[in-house]
């Protein structure tokens, strides 16, 4: 059977339209939001998305959909 590979190894998986919306699923809870930085954790470390004026549009327990100018997205794994 082939899955996809966000499902064998739990990993985000992430839509972005242009750099002003931005959907995330797979995620274990927002750690941090304000209208420049959203922190979210993830199986094995965080995400963090940077902008302006971003805004939480929607949120379920493992899905966020966020607006706003996006600037950076980075994953960082537990290590750092």
């Amino acid at each position: 059977m082939d899955l996809p590979q966000d499902v064998v190894y739990d990993l985000p998986r992430m839509t972005m339209i242009g750099d002003r919306q931005l959907y995330i699923e797979n995620h274990r809870g927002v750690l941090h939001f304000s209208s420049d930085k959203l922190r979210l954790a993830l199986s094995k470390g965080e995400l963090e998305v940077t902008g302006t004026s971003l805004v939480i549009r929607t949120i379920w327990t493992e899905e966020v959909f966020i607006e706003g100018q996006i600037k950076s997205i980075e994953v960082r794994d537990q290590e750092g």
